[in-house]
């Protein structure tokens, strides 16, 4: 397995796995798949500054990603980033993403304009949780049926790194 900057040839495998989790898992509170045109100026966002994506490669296929994102709009935000990572549920527990972690909060540390990584997390993806206190990620609080998915309420837990 490589981790490298995304390329512009991995948006559709970025896509695939990203719309996997839409149609089928809670990881994102998004109720339709993305579009090849959106998700090309979400790559054009994360390719310059603090704004970061990562690709893990494996079998010659982008099989997972991380990403650094804009926390808030507002410019008391600006060294706040939100961290994402998605991996293909074909190539999970392989430390696929444990890997991308590591990566991305290298890079995250070693930016003078981030200071602080937010991650929000689905309460149930224990798994997620666990990666995240493995790296130091203190829990923030629940927000409690925050969204509704697959006809359920559902709870966030931030999660925060100071960097």
């Amino acid at each position: 397995m490589t981790i490298r900057e995304a390329l512009r040839q991995d948006l559709p495998e970025l896509l695939e796995i990203y719309n996997y989790e839409v149609a089928h898992g809670t990881a994102t509170f998004d109720l339709n798949p993305k579009t090849i045109e959106e998700r090309t100026l979400w790559y054009e966002q994360h390719t310059t500054g603090k704004y970061c994506l990562l690709t893990a490669e494996e079998d010659g296929r982008a099989v997972g990603y991380a990403s650094l994102s804009p926390y808030r709009e507002k410019e008391a935000y600006a060294a706040t980033v939100e961290l994402s990572i998605y991996v293909s549920p074909q190539y999970r527990r392989r430390g696929i993403g444990d890997a991308l972690m590591r990566e991305i909060l290298a890079f995250a540390r070693g930016r003078k304009d981030i200071h602080t990584v937010i991650s929000v997390i689905t309460a149930e993806n224990d798994t997620s949780i666990r990666m995240h206190e493995k790296y130091g990620f203190e829990d923030c609080g629940c927000i409690r049926e925050v969204g509704v998915k697959f006809g359920r309420y559902l709870d966030i837990v931030n999660m925060q790194l100071m960097v």
